[in-house]
């Protein structure tokens, strides 16, 4: 079953790997316009209309029948036009910090809620047992009196 599962794994893992190689060597345009900001109106390329998103989508198709790869594509046009024209910041320099971030972000707020919860829950279990073992602060000698006077009248 083990080596079913390892089998299964690697067969995955080679399917995905070929799949992202031929994504680079003949992207389409569809793709790339999901990757690439229009300068204009700051919204993604597929959804844009301006002029410059037109002449932009005319250039990658201009490239991609060219045979350039979706690296050369987005390298010509963020030499164009800037990091901007990046739907997605490079994993690479400063820009690895807004990748890396959000994550650590994410961890750092797990383990606050988890000590968090930890720390309520032992206080909750520590007020339980308190109570059950009578370890709270003794009754005032006539509150008990008057406590156990109403108790005793309930009972009877």
């Amino acid at each position: 079953m083990r080596r079913l599962a390892v089998l299964l794994g690697v067969v995955v893992s080679l399917a995905a790997a070929g799949t992202a190689s031929a994504s680079e060597q003949h992207p389409t345009l569809a793709e790339l316009e999901n990757e690439v900001i229009c300068p204009t109106c700051h919204t993604l390329l597929a959804l844009s209309s301006s002029q410059i998103a037109e002449r932009m989508r005319a250039f990658i198709a201009g490239r991609i029948s060219a045979g350039d790869t979706k690296s050369q594509i987005k390298a010509k046009l963020v030499d164009e036009f800037g990091e901007s024209v990046l739907a997605a910041p490079p994993k690479k320099g400063f820009n690895l910090l807004v990748w890396v971030l959000p994550i650590a972000g994410a961890l750092l707020a797990a383990v606050v809620v988890g000590l968090l919860a930890r720390r309520w829950a032992r206080a909750r279990s520590g007020e339980a047992a308190g109570l059950s073992a009578g370890g709270s602060a003794p009754l005032d000698p006539e509150l008990e009196r008057r406590l156990d006077e109403e108790l005793a009248r309930f009972e009877a």
